[in-house]
C-alpha cells in the first residue's frame, strides 16, 4: 500500500510518518523540510489552485493532516479566509486530485470541535447535531460536508476522523502551556472542579488512524474517538505533576468565582477548555472496527509530565 500524509513535519505528522513507515510505503509531504526530515517532499500550499498531481501517483490511501489550526495575533475576517482557503478550498482541491487519481481512500483529520466546545448531559456521538463553537471549528464541518458531497457515488472511500486534544510531553498549545504551569508548581484553583473531559494520547490517535487506513468497515464513516477514560482537570494535573516528580498543588475555589473571573478576563474560552466537561462516546470505534486504545491516559500523562521534564 502506496499512503500519502499530509503535515508530515506537524505533531500528529511526525509521529504518523515514523509508525506508518514501517508496515508502508509512506510519501511525507510538509510545507517546509529540514535537514531532520530531508526525506520528506515539499507539498503545495493547501489552496484552490494547489497542484498534487505528482504526489498522488500510483498512491492507494491519502492521510490529510495538515491545515491551520489557530489564529494567533490575526484580525478575524483576515482569520476565516484564512480558514475558508486552506482548510475548506485546499482540502477539498486535494480530495479532488485524489478522486481524479484513483486514490482509494482519503482519510481527514477533523476535529471534536465540530460537534461543540462542552458537552452537558449527554457524550458527544456521531449521532449528535454539530454545533461548531469556532471559526476552525466551522471550516473543518465545511470540509467534511465538502469532502462527503464529493465522494458520494465515487469509487474513493471516505474516513473522518475528530479527536479531541491530542496530548504527548511535546504536545503544542494549550497543553504545553498546561504542562509549563504544572511544572512550576503553582498553586492552582481547580480542587473545586468536578469536570469530565476526554483527550488522547498521541499514540492512540496514530494507532486509530493506521486501522482506518485498511479496515473494511471504516470506509464512508465518521468516527469520534478518545483513551476512553474522561479525567477531571485536577486528575489530569495530577497526573501530569506525577510524571515531573512535582507536587500538584489545587486549591478549591468556587466554579462561579472562576467563571466570573474568566469573564472579566476575556478568558471564557480558557475557562470552558479547563471546567467544563467534554465527553466522547467513542464506542463506535470499539464496535465497528474492533480498536481499542493501546496506552491508558493514567500511564500516558504520567508519562507526558515525564517527557517534558527532559525537553
Amino acid at each position: 500500500m502506496k499512503i500519502l500524509l499530509t503535515g508530515a513535519n506537524g505533531f500528529v505528522g511526525r509521529r504518523l510518518a515514523k509508525e506508518l513507515s514501517v508496515k508502508y510505503d509512506v510519501t511525507c509531504c510538509s510545507r517546509t523540510v529540514s535537514e531532520k526530515n530531508s526525506e520528506f517532499s515539499i507539498s503545495p500550499s493547501l489552496s484552490r489552485d494547489a497542484d498534487w498531481e505528482f504526489l498522488l501517483q500510483n498512491v492507494d490511501v491519502v492521510v490529510h493532516v495538515a491545515g491551520k489550526a489557530h489564529n494567533i495575533g490575526e484580525p478575524r475576517d483576515i482569520a476565516q479566509r484564512a480558514f475558508k482557503a486552506i482548510n475548506v478550498d485546499g482540502t477539498l482541491r486535494l480530495a479532488e486530485q485524489a478522486l481524479a487519481g484513483n486514490v482509494k481512500r482519503f482519510v481527514f483529520i477533523s476535529s471534536i470541535g465540530v460537534n461543540g466546545s462542552y458537552t452537558t448531559h449527554e457524550a458527544f456521538s456521531e449521532k449528535s447535531t454539530v454545533a461548531p463553537h469556532a471559526d476552525y471549528a466551522e471550516s473543518k464541518l465545511e470540509a467534511e460536508e465538502g469532502l462527503q458531497a464529493l465522494v458520494q457515488g465515487s469509487s474513493m472511500e471516505l474516513v473522518i476522523i475528530r479527536p479531541p486534544l491530542v496530548y504527548s510531553g511535546d504536545a503544542p498549545g494549550n497543553f504545553q502551556r498546561l504542562l509549563k504551569i504544572v511544572s512550576k508548581e503553582l498553586p492552582l484553583p481547580f480542587a473545586a472542579i468536578k469536570n469530565r473531559r476526554s483527550m488522547i494520547a498521541l499514540e492512540n490517535l496514530t494507532d486509530f488512524i493506521r486501522v482506518c487506513l485498511e479496515h473494511p468497515s471504516a470506509a464512508n464513516n465518521i468516527f469520534l474517538i478518545s483513551d476512553g477514560v474522561d479525567l477531571s482537570i485536577g486528575e489530569i494535573l495530577g497526573l501530569l505533576a506525577k510524571g515531573m516528580g512535582k507536587k500538584s498543588r489545587l486549591i478549591a475555589v468556587p466554579p462561579v468565582m472562576l467563571l466570573a473571573g474568566a469573564t472579566l478576563l476575556r478568558r471564557r474560552a480558557m475557562y470552558s477548555q479547563l471546567c467544563e466537561s467534554l465527553v466522547i462516546d467513542s464506542s463506535k470505534s470499539r464496535s465497528l472496527l474492533g480498536w481499542t486504545p493501546i496506552v491508558s491516559p493514567l500511564e500516558a500523562l504520567v508519562e507526558a509530565g515525564q517527557n517534558f521534564k527532559w525537553l
